[in-house]
């Protein structure tokens, strides 16, 4: 038997309500495996019916309920909030159309076992429970042992097309966290109707693996491997086929390939890299990373070969106004406007269409003057610093 030590607030608080009934659960258990404890705890009560729960609760801090199906609470206390949950199954509906995220069924039963619960869970580092009590690890799909070899494996294969949104968290997990996907994964992730997701969830996981991955680029190749940019993005999957010069782009994949979808990866990367350099607040990065991410959009369009410079070569003239036009569209449709008050509807499609004035101003400094400049930054609502980053992680 394994035994952790949960070390969070209000751990007595719980021991002493539900005793040894009461479990952390997801990624709280996860990162204390991985040995970086999260503040983020969700909690897991069972053999305990929901309103005994809710009036344990009440007695100590603000509770609300989310849904009484689902089995959930919110717990605030002193200033924290909990997520406590019943033991529950989850199931797809069967109906006619597009099945989405919203389509799974919840079904809350305080005497289900803790490992039937765990069992719904999609991934096996996130399918293990801690028991409080005594810091007992429930651990029935290895989730341990994946956690530790940094691996993405699912849980229950038959029933991961039942949610269409597991297949973007796979490509968030494997970014966040750093871990490799298990192959299997692929083969049943292309196999998933992910028209019925809503664009809310979509956005969500985006920006999580652009904000919150060391190299975002990580997930936005697994996006690509699963499938997701075909089904959602494909004016970015448009980029894995076309190539570049590879003289002014020596950049290539794995493979080989000079391709603008391997050139684009590193400018996100180099991006994030730049915006944490910079300490930019996570409205402006995100800004920044979505113009890296589509500033070379255009050249689907554009690039063709020209004799130039006595050989034959790879340009794509103009593709940085054709960018502009196709990012704008992108946006329009997945309804990106404003995120933290920032205005990335507008700032974003700037950005891409002037990504290379402020490079092109700066070497031939000589010769420009400072009205061209100051021509640029009204062209870019004064945000001149995050043009010369996408310029320089360009």
């Amino acid at each position: 038997m394994t035994r952790l030590r949960p070390d969070f607030a209000d751990r007595a608080l719980f021991v002493r309500l539900f005793g040894a009934d009461v479990y952390a659960v997801g990624g709280y258990v996860r990162d204390l495996v991985r040995g970086r404890p999260s503040p983020d705890v969700d909690i897991l009560v069972a053999r305990h019916p929901l309103d005994a729960i809710v009036r344990k609760l009440e007695r100590h801090g603000r509770v609300d309920l989310v849904g009484r199906s689902f089995g959930i609470i919110k717990f605030t206390v002193r200033g924290r909030t909990y997520d406590v949950a019943l033991p529950r199954t989850d199931r797809a509906a069967r109906s006619e159309g597009v099945r989405g995220h919203k389509d799974i069924l919840v079904a809350s039963d305080p005497d289900l076992p803790v490992e039937k619960d765990l069992e719904r869970r999609d991934f096996r580092t996130n399918s293990m429970a801690l028991r409080l009590k005594d810091g007992l690890l429930i651990d029935p799909f290895e989730g341990r042992k994946d956690t530790q070899a940094k691996r993405i494996r699912l849980t229950n294969p038959a029933a991961f097309p039942e949610d269409p949104l597991r297949v973007l968290r796979v490509a968030r997990f494997a970014s966040v966290l750093g871990f490799k996907v298990d192959p299997s994964i692929y083969p049943a992730a292309r196999a998933v109707d992910l028209t019925g997701l809503s664009l809310e969830r979509i956005n969500d996981e985006l920006v999580k693996i652009l904000l919150r991955s060391p190299r975002p680029s990580v997930g936005l190749e697994e996006l690509f491997r699963l499938g997701v940019l075909e089904a959602w993005y494909p004016e970015i999957q448009a980029l894995a086929l076309v190539i570049q010069d590879s003289v002014f782009h020596p950049e290539r994949d794995a493979f080989g390939h000079h391709t603008v979808w391997a050139h684009t990866k590193l400018a996100v990367d180099q991006a994030a890299a730049l915006a944490d350099l910079r300490g930019l607040a996570a409205p402006r990065k995100l800004a920044l990373l979505l113009a890296a991410l589509l500033h070379d959009l255009g050249k689907v369009s554009t690039t063709r070969w020209e004799h130039k410079r006595g050989r034959m070569a790879v340009t794509s003239c103009g593709h940085d106004i054709q960018s502009e036009r196709i990012a704008r569209r992108l946006l329009e449709r997945f309804r990106i406007r404003s995120w933290g008050g920032f205005d990335l509807g507008r700032m974003v499609p700037l950005l891409i269409r002037t990504h290379h004035r402020a490079g092109e101003l700066w070497l031939n400094r000589e010769e420009v003057t400072k009205k061209a400049f100051n021509r640029l930054a009204a062209d870019v609502d004064g945000e001149i610093e995050l043009l010369v980053l996408l310029d320089a992680a360009d």
